[in-house]
């Protein structure tokens, strides 16, 4: 009997963790400002202290996929010297940070459109995602340059292309663009193809809104918006987070 109590208590546990977790990085220049740092030092400090430890302790709690977005589309219109600084801080976490997550087993996906980006970091990118692509202890995605809205009129493009239509004459041209287009075939058209729904979104910071992240995804996503900052996102709140996935009932429409 005891076997039997501890056997379903750790399936019950098993199913509580979401395989992916999606966290939409915001905070860090409101971080800094109350520290009385440069806006910089909120970004920095995520790269070369948060991420490493909150990646491996969601590896070992059984998370399997995680996302984190980490420059939007609309990220362009910042302060010229933000950007610029960004950017050297891309360069500096493609060399190092991602080269330690490598040693740790760690697959790393892109999503987003990173032909945007300068030729070193597209080619560090593209770099990391082939060295990394048959790790397995866990799979972590940063989408960069990324854009809800862009992913899908980038996946129509692609779906196009993949699932050409007939030369048929149709009364409008929705009916020959999307005639017997089924989920699936769309689904496997976006960035994320292959990659599960997110069970929960995270947006750190206060603000309760997605902002076009994963806007296909994230129909059936638990969404989780704490007040803390994404440069205090530490194992322990990812504790708070899974204790707060636990809580929810989902349905899925049902």
């Amino acid at each position: 009997m005891l076997f039997r109590i501890i056997y379903f208590n750790t399936m019950e546990n098993i199913q509580s963790i979401p395989k992916h977790i999606a966290v939409i990085m915001d905070g860090n220049r409101r971080w800094a400002k109350e520290h009385d740092l440069p806006v910089l030092e909120g970004h920095r400090r995520v790269t070369d202290v948060i991420l490493e430890p909150l990646i491996e302790y969601a590896a070992k709690k059984g998370v399997k996929y995680m996302t984190f977005w980490a420059w939007s589309t609309e990220n362009w219109k910042r302060d010229e010297k933000e950007v610029t600084g960004i950017m050297k801080l891309f360069k500096h976490v493609i060399t190092i940070r991602l080269s330690t997550l490598h040693k740790k087993v760690v697959k790393v996906q892109i999503i987003g459109d990173i032909s945007k980006f300068d030729p070193a970091i597209r080619e560090g990118l593209e770099h990391v995602v082939e060295k990394t692509k048959n790790n397995t202890t866990i799979t972590v995605i940063f989408a960069l340059n990324y854009g809800g809205r862009d992913e899908i009129v980038r996946a129509f493009e692609k779906f196009e292309r993949a699932y050409p239509i007939p030369n048929i004459q149709y009364p409008t041209i929705e009916q020959k663009q999307f005639n017997n287009a089924t989920i699936e075939q769309f689904s496997s058209c976006l960035d994320t193809a292959g990659i599960p729904d997110p069970e929960i979104i995270v947006r750190t910071g206060g603000e309760q809104r997605l902002s076009g992240f994963l806007s296909w995804q994230s129909e059936y996503s638990e969404l989780y918006f704490p007040s803390w900052y994404m440069p205090e996102f530490t194992p322990e709140k990812l504790d708070e987070v899974l204790s707060e996935y636990t809580l929810r009932k989902r349905r899925f429409g049902k």
